[in-house]
């Protein structure tokens, strides 16, 4: 054998063996999910919770209601946004350059904070909205004019990742600044409501809104994975780009798009989520390394692995209670977190 096959032979065993850990972390995904249907106060078996789902066998009408009508929302829910925020911080901090870079990082998160503060506390929402969706509706407003006003300002000034960074933080503190005025005149209920929704939950999770969330997701897909080897280009550096003749401009504008909208679409229906957008890809890049065309699917698989486990943390942490999965992504996830951090330095 030459060195040339030998090279390329060791290629095609990392190349399957990656294939390999990203179908591993999509089985753990749905496995996840299987779990997260199965737990819960009323201690449905597995096969009753198959039964609901396939339809095959006797299920009582309770179970099927208990299945349909409150778990799988909140699991389907879970998996969506895990996968996207997870999926859209592996490019960001492909694009920013930044490993502590995630979808919060633009200040999408306290803008559409801010967009739920006003619709519950001052009760002003887009006109024509359902009661039922202003919350989110206006999260998601806010979210996408803090997206608008970050990409004018970064266009105005060159773009580069330095630039977005500080714009985002400025556009982060702006937003908490104005949403700790919103709080300050806020009634006693509406104080409380609006402090539950920053928390993040998926109590509130709806068939309607996996849908839209689910659109999002799939719109943005398919240009992230087309954009995976202009992503791994990158990750050698903006100079290392240009001189394979990519327009890094255009990519990092149009990648901080797709990200806003992933993360805008995740915050708007279930809050604040932190740590998967930032934890997803680098549990994702230690096991499949930074050929995007791997670290990317491995990142949505892991992000939604991440948040299913949380959702089930958060109902069996505390016996009878329901706990914000927002806190629990951040109690439970964070040790492991550095747990995994620091074992890879010490390789």
């Amino acid at each position: 054998m030459t060195a040339v096959e030998a090279i390329l032979a060791e290629q095609s065993r990392r190349s399957q063996r990656r294939v390999l850990l990203v179908a591993l972390l999509g089985l753990g995904a749905l496995a996840s999910v299987l779990l997260d249907l199965v737990s819960g106060p009323s201690g449905l078996p597995l096969e009753q919770v198959l039964g609901a789902l396939t339809g095959v066998g006797e299920v009582p009408k309770a179970a099927e209601v208990i299945v349909w009508q409150v778990r799988l929302p909140v699991a389907v829910m879970a998996l969506l946004v895990g996968a996207s925020l997870s999926l859209s911080g592996a490019e960001m901090q492909t694009v920013l350059d930044n490993p502590l870079a995630e979808p919060f990082t633009l200040g999408i998160s306290a803008s559409a904070a801010l967009g739920a503060g006003v619709a519950i506390v001052l009760g002003l929402a887009i006109p024509g909205i359902p009661a039922l969706w202003s919350v989110s509706a206006n999260a998601f407003l806010f979210a996408l004019l803090a997206l608008g006003l970050l990409q004018l300002a970064s266009a105005l000034r060159g773009g580069g990742s330095e630039v977005v960074i500080l714009l985002g933080i400025a556009v982060n503190f702006t937003a908490a600044a104005l949403l700790a005025l919103v709080q300050f005149v806020a009634s006693p209920d509406a104080l409380q409501q609006l402090v539950f929704w920053t928390m993040g939950s998926l109590v509130n999770a709806r068939w309607e809104g996996i849908a839209v969330l689910a659109l999002v997701l799939a719109a943005c897909l398919p240009f992230s994975l087309a954009a995976s080897w202009r992503l791994t280009a990158l990750r050698l550096g903006a100079d290392q780009a240009r001189g394979f003749g990519l327009d890094v401009a255009h990519l990092r504008r149009w990648t901080l798009v797709r990200v806003s909208l992933l993360a805008a679409a995740s915050v708007s229906m279930v809050g604040v989520i932190g740590f998967v957008g930032l934890a997803g890809p680098h549990i994702a890049r230690m096991a499949v390394g930074e050929d995007h065309r791997f670290l990317l699917p491995a990142s949505l698989f892991t992000g939604a692995l991440l948040m299913s486990l949380a959702s089930v943390a958060s109902k069996l942490l505390v016996p009878g209670i329901l706990l914000p999965v927002g806190i629990v992504t951040s109690l439970v996830g964070l040790p492991v977190f550095f747990a995994l951090v620091l074992r890879r330095e010490a390789r």
